[in-house]
């Protein structure tokens, strides 16, 4: 009963047809286009309230079209409808998703999802607070007399995004190696041993991800390296958990093997008894032939 309640769901899905399928996703993406679109429209009125705090690192910046600032107010703004609506977006999307699933899917999908959208917003956090006013104050220390920084909005908002992004992505280190782990494709002693090669890695992907200067790649190396041996660690945890859950698991295999044999001892017990004691009931019977006489 209980695989059949796991698999209801993916089996109505299964029995939709495919042009429903269509008309379903159509509908998910047309109503996310809508949430993000209303919000956004709300959040145009905190545009310039953020994008105050989004150049306070830079101090004044400029824009070289006569549309360039309200382009910029409008991704802004559209930026906020995004993080505002996301929520939504993901029920919607786990609506969509969530009746082709059995149970445990779907609550690997849900932890995926969870851990994954933590360490994103994480790793943004950290880039937009720690890293991008560290950066910027850094590189703008380079001007002199005659070299005069006049930083564009459009290309100052394009470089916060890259890096938001780009810490975003690297913060999924762990998730990654969990999942690996959890499925025997990586090992912990392994990753341990590799530690020198993935600091050389690490400055190496900081070199292309950050501006080429040293500070830049060091406050974006440091974090990713303290997140490899995070990540070490809650390898090793994993492991551990999956073999105490084999054992268990085998424990219980093994108390089910020993009922079974049990039981069957039982049933072969019970079985010689009913044949001795029918044995018995012939040898007490008078032959049909000492009833004649």
């Amino acid at each position: 009963m209980a695989g059949d309640r796991k698999r209801s769901g993916r089996a109505d899905r299964k029995e939709m047809p495919f042009l429903e399928h269509l008309e379903e996703l159509r509908g998910l993406l047309l109503q996310s286009a809508l949430a993000i679109v209303f919000l956004a429209c709300g959040a145009w009125f905190f545009s310039e309230r953020a994008l105050d705090y989004l150049v306070e690192p830079v101090g004044t910046l400029v824009f070289l079209g006569p549309a360039d600032a309200f382009t910029l107010r409008v991704k802004v703004a559209l930026l906020l409808g995004f993080l505002a609506s996301l929520p939504f977006v993901l029920h919607k999307v786990w609506g969509f998703v969530a009746p082709g699933l059995f149970e445990g899917e779907k609550r690997a999908i849900s932890l995926t999802v969870a851990g994954s959208t933590v360490l994103f917003l994480g790793g943004a956090a950290f880039g937009f607070f720690v890293f991008v006013p560290i950066a910027v104050r850094f590189l703008l220390g380079f001007a002199t007399e005659t070299l005069r920084p006049m930083i564009s909005a459009s290309s100052y908002f394009s470089f916060v995004a890259k890096m938001l992004l780009a810490f975003g992505i690297v913060f999924q280190l762990p998730l990654v190696v969990v999942i690996l782990t959890y499925f025997g494709l990586l090992q912990p002693e392994w990753l341990l041993r590799q530690w020198r090669y993935a600091i050389v890695l690490i400055a190496c992907v900081a070199a292309v991800l950050t501006p080429p200067d040293v500070a830049s790649q060091v406050l974006m190396g440091l974090p990713v390296v303290a997140l490899y041996f995070l990540s070490v660690a809650l390898s090793f945890a994993i492991r551990r958990a999956r073999r105490r859950e084999k054992e268990r698991s085998d424990d219980e295999e093994a108390a089910d093997a020993d009922d079974e044999s049990e039981d069957e001892a039982e049933a072969e017990d019970e079985a010689e008894g009913g044949a001795d004691g029918d044995e018995e009931r012939g040898d007490g019977e008078p032959a049909p032939g000492g009833q004649a006489e």
